[in-house]
């Protein structure tokens, strides 16, 4: 497996599936009886030359193992832990075991402090959230570890009480008063506001309304806003904005969003509108081509938007509907789920606009690269098609 990770690598290092940039990431989720131990998901990263992870807690055999590697990483406090570390001298006690043995040789950068507490079913952890963030960053500050790690939560889209148009974004009352002592908090330490933004449910409960092509980055004539006049050819990128916006309207402008989570089921339950492998290679597809450009969102056309997908795995104990256990891009064995880069530039698709171009507009091969490229990428498949079959 890792002989065949390492020749999509080579063949890539020219065209490499997200070669030149710098702000994608992936999120690398362990809710699984069946997953890869992470030395071989270390191979796997490397190879598809990603470069920025993250995790849902601190786990120390991923920590140990990712040491020494290009791989920036951003870990979790678990939801149950935030009463726990809202006290300043169990943060400490909580960086000094979960953080600080492993940095700096494991490029931690970030630790999220909860995940969607504030639209969590537990009300009651809203008002540990500020205090235990206050808390984690005072420990980094003591250690003299918060030059390098930013502290955060990821938050639900959920969190917005409006969001269309995106200039009209704005946050639900209920949380608002928090959600001032969060955004002052990023605010005073430059730390960015994280978003877990899925297109795919707005398209899923209202598919009547929304336009597939405009949730999924296909040629599609977008909408403009009425206030601003800014026009949005994607969905994410509204989202992202109206986040901006709600912001704003707290008197905090100038955070940075950066995009926690995005991705598409490609398999679920009958009433899963749009759950299909076709959409996911789709959007994840796309928002690669995005991602190569380093693109910004209309609001913010010079500030590139950092990305993480959702997720690498199909994780097989994740509990809800079908589609909470189909969002990754690889099966637990290391196959592809379905072909997000590796054959796009031989195919296309009656939902997609065009054949997709993995390389960016600055960097476009040759017609001669291209057919290379296409033969190059055949004979990996079925090399990793034969692989496979040996190992069964």
């Amino acid at each position: 497996m890792i002989h065949v990770f390492l020749l999509f690598s080579l063949c890539f290092s020219d065209y490499g599936l997200i070669q030149g940039v710098t702000s994608l990431g992936i999120n690398y989720g362990q809710v699984g009886n069946n997953l890869p131990p992470p030395d071989k998901v270390l191979d796997l990263l490397t190879a598809l030359k990603l470069s920025k992870a993250r995790i849902y807690d601190t786990n120390p055999q991923v920590l140990t193992t990712f040491a020494n590697s290009n791989i920036e990483l951003i870990v979790t406090v678990e939801n149950q832990m935030l009463p726990v570390v809202m006290d300043p001298q169990q943060a400490l006690q909580w960086v000094s075991t979960h953080i600080k043995p492993y940095f700096p040789a494991t490029k931690i950068t970030g630790i999220a402090v909860g995940n969607e507490i504030f639209t969590d079913d537990d009300t009651s952890l809203l008002g540990y959230l500020v205090p235990a963030i206050v808390s984690i960053h005072g420990a980094l500050v003591q250690l003299g570890l918060d030059k390098y790690i930013q502290v955060s939560t990821p938050n639900s889209l959920a969190v917005l009480e409006v969001s269309y148009p995106p200039s009209a974004g704005s946050f639900k009352g209920e949380v608002s008063g928090v959600m001032s002592q969060f955004l002052q908090f990023l605010s005073s330490t430059g730390s960015p506001f994280w978003i877990n933004a899925y297109p795919y449910f707005a398209y899923k409960d209202s598919p009547n309304k929304i336009s597939l092509d405009y949730a999924l980055f296909n040629k599609n004539p977008g909408m403009v806003d009425p206030y601003t006049k800014l026009h949005y050819d994607n969905m994410l990128y509204a989202q992202v904005d109206a986040v901006v916006y709600a912001m704003s309207r707290l008197g905090y402008g100038g955070i940075e969003v950066r995009v926690s989570e995005t991705g598409w089921p490609s398999k679920g339950d009958s009433n899963e509108v749009g759950a299909t492998v076709q959409n996911a290679a789709v959007y994840n597809r796309n928002l690669l081509r995005r991602q190569m450009s380093n693109e910004g969102t209309p609001l913010r056309p010079n500030m590139r938007l950092e990305v993480y997908l959702f997720a690498l795995f199909n994780e097989d104990m994740k509990p809800g509907p079908t589609s909470e256990r189909n969002y990754g891009l690889f099966q637990p064995d290391g196959t592809m789920a379905y072909n997000v880069g590796l054959s796009a530039l031989a195919t296309s698709s009656s939902t997609s606009s065009a054949s997709i171009s993995l390389t960016s507009s600055a960097t476009k091969a040759s017609k001669v690269e291209y057919q290379s490229l296409v033969y190059c990428m055949f004979l990996n498949l079925l090399t990793f098609q034969g692989f496979m079959r040996r190992q069964h």
